[in-house]
C-alpha cells in the first residue's frame, strides 16, 4: 500500500483548519501530521514534521504566508517543501506574491472539497496548480509591474513552438487544452512543456507563467 501523503495546514482561522484537517484526513491517501496558526509555527513544524506538503493561507500572524512560503520553498532553500496557496480571490496580490515565493499553486477558499482535494494531490505529485479561472487575471493584472525594462534581452532561445506552448501555459490552458488549440497529442505537449521548463531551468508550470509575464510574452 502507498504511504499516504503527509500534509500540514496552516491557517489562522481555527474553524478553516477543521474543516480542512476534517476534509483531508478522510481520504485514504491523505494524512494531515499538524496545524498551526500562523506562518512561523508553520515554518517550524514543517522543519519539524517533514511534512510532502503545507496547505498555507496567506493572511496570517507572526509571519505571514508569503515568507512562510519563501522559508519553505523559495530560492536557495536546501530541502524545499511543496506549498499549496489557499486563500480568497480578493488578495489575488498576495497569491502572486507567494507564487514568486515558491508556493506551487494557488486556490480558492470557495473551491468545492473535490477540488481542494485533487490541487493536493497534484502539488504532492510535483506537478504546479494553478486555478485555471482566474490565472489571466491575476497574474495578468500585475505583469506591468513585474516585466523587465525594455531593452533587457532574453537570454534563453526558445523554438517557435515552444514560444507557442509557454503562451498558452501562461494564459492558463491546461495540457489537453494547449492540444486541441495546437492540434497535436496531450503526449507532445508535455514533451514540449518539459523541453521549456529544462531550457529555462524553470521548477514547474507557475514558474514558467512567471517568466514569460516577466519577459513580455503575453499581454
Amino acid at each position: 500500500m502507498n504511504t499516504p501523503v503527509r500534509v500540514l495546514i496552516a491557517d489562522d482561522q481555527v474553524l478553516i483548519r477543521t474543516g480542512l484537517a476534517t476534509i483531508i484526513d478522510a481520504q485514504p491517501d491523505l494524512e494531515v501530521v499538524g496545524e498551526c496558526g500562523d506562518g512561523r509555527a508553520a515554518v517550524d513544524l514543517a522543519r519539524e514534521l517533514n511534512p510532502d506538503m503545507v496547505v498555507m493561507d496567506v493572511r496570517m500572524p507572526v509571519l505571514d504566508g508569503i515568507e512562510a512560503t519563501r522559508l519553505l520553498a523559495g530560492a536557495g532553500v536546501a530541502h524545499p517543501i511543496k506549498v499549496l496557496v489557499v486563500t480568497t480571490f480578493n488578495l489575488d496580490e498576495y497569491v502572486y506574491e507567494a507564487l514568486r515565493a515558491g508556493a506551487s499553486g494557488f486556490l480558492l477558499k470557495d473551491a468545492p472539497p473535490g477540488q481542494l482535494l485533487q490541487g493536493i494531490r497534484t502539488v504532492a505529485t510535483g506537478a504546479a496548480l494553478l486555478a485555471p479561472e482566474v490565472t489571466r487575471q491575476l497574474v495578468g493584472r500585475y505583469a506591468a509591474r513585474i516585466r523587465p525594462p525594455k531593452g533587457t534581452p532574453d537570454d534563453v532561445a526558445l523554438t517557435p513552438r515552444e514560444l507557442e506552448v509557454l503562451r498558452l501555459i501562461a494564459n492558463g490552458l491546461s495540457n489537453s487544452e494547449i492540444a486541441g488549440t495546437l492540434v497535436i497529442s496531450p503526449e507532445t505537449v508535455k514533451t514540449y512543456v518539459s523541453r521549456i521548463l529544462t531550457k529555462l531551468d524553470l521548477r514547474d508550470r507557475v514558474q514558467a507563467v512567471v517568466y514569460a509575464y516577466r519577459r513580455g510574452l503575453v499581454t
